[in-house]
């Protein structure tokens, strides 16, 4: 699926700038970074949809309070 992405010049030359210490080209230094936004946005939820399980489990019976 091709698309157009739209950098400020600053975000264009960050770009380039990390493609080029990289050795790969800017597009592929773009599809990392939407892999890795993505990657990261899908732990994050995991992470909190378990988090909440935790919080809305019964306590633990055999577990003596704290103090």
């Amino acid at each position: 699926m091709a698309m157009t992405l739209r950098l400020t010049d600053d975000e264009q030359q960050a770009l380039r700038e990390l493609a080029h210490t990289e050795g790969i080209s800017m597009q592929e230094a773009a599809r990392r970074a939407v892999r890795s936004y993505v990657e990261r946005s899908q732990h994050q939820y995991r992470v909190s949809q378990a988090s909440q399980r935790v919080r809305d489990a019964p306590p633990d019976p055999l577990r003596l309070p704290a103090g």
